[in-house]
C-alpha cells in the first residue's frame, strides 16, 4: 500500500540552518530517501509565507517573492502538495529581534495526516516534525492501524520526546541523509 509524507517546513527549514549551515536541498532526492522501498501516495509540505509590515520593506519584499518562488518549486514536483498556514507577529525579544509564530499548520498538517488514514489512503506515514501538537494525530492515525515515521532533529531538545516515544519508528535527520539529499555545489 501506499505512504504519505508529511513535512512541516518550518521545522525542517531550522534543522537545515542550524545543524547543517543552509545546505540547498532537493526535494526530490529527499523523498526518494524518506520513501525507499515503498509506494509514494503524495507529499504534503506545509509552511508559511514570510511576514511583510505594511507597507513591506525592501528586504521583507524580497524574502516573500524568494519564498513564493520556493513554494511555487515544490508545486511542480510530482506529487506534491503545498499547504500554507499564516504566520502570526507576536511581539519583539529582549535584544529588538521580531518574534513570529505560525498559524494553522499544525492544525492543517494533522487533519490531512488522520483524513488519510480514516480513508484508508495510505498504509504508512512519514512524519518530518518535532511538535508536541501531533501526538493526538499520530494517535489516531495509528489507531486506524497505519505506521507512522517519524524524522527528527538529531538534537534531543529539537524535538519532542512524546512525539519520538508515539511514533512507531524514529531516525535522525543526520550528514549521512543531507549527503544524499544536498544539491551539489557547482
Amino acid at each position: 500500500m501506499r505512504t504519505g509524507v508529511f513535512i512541516d517546513g518550518g521545522y525542517f527549514e531550522k534543522i537545515i540552518k542550524n545543524e547543517f549551515g543552509e545546505v540547498p536541498i532537493d526535494f526530490s532526492k529527499l523523498i526518494a530517501v524518506l520513501v525507499e522501498g515503498r509506494e509514494l501516495l503524495r507529499t504534503y509540505y506545509y509552511n508559511c509565507l514570510p511576514y511583510q509590515s505594511s507597507p513591506p520593506t525592501e528586504e521583507e519584499s524580497q524574502r516573500f517573492a524568494r519564498k513564493e518562488r520556493f513554494f511555487s518549486y515544490l508545486r511542480r514536483l510530482p506529487r506534491f502538495c503545498v499547504r500554507l498556514g499564516k504566520l502570526a507577529y507576536r511581539g519583539m525579544t529582549n535584544d529588538g529581534k521580531k518574534i513570529f509564530e505560525q498559524k494553522g499548520i499544525d492544525t492543517l498538517l494533522s487533519i490531512d495526516m488522520v483524513n488519510l488514514a480514516a480513508t484508508k489512503q495510505v498504509s504508512n506515514i512519514i512524519l518530518l516534525a518535532g511538535d508536541s501538537d501531533y501526538i493526538p494525530a499520530v494517535e489516531v492515525v495509528k489507531s486506524h492501524g497505519v505506521g507512522v515515521i517519524l524524522y527528527h532533529s538529531q538534537k534531543k531538545d529539537s524535538y519532542h520526546v512524546d512525539l519520538w516515544q508515539t511514533c512507531d519508528e524514529r531516525f535522525p535527520i543526520n550528514q549521512s541523509l543531507i549527503n544524499k539529499i544536498r544539491i551539489p555545489s557547482p
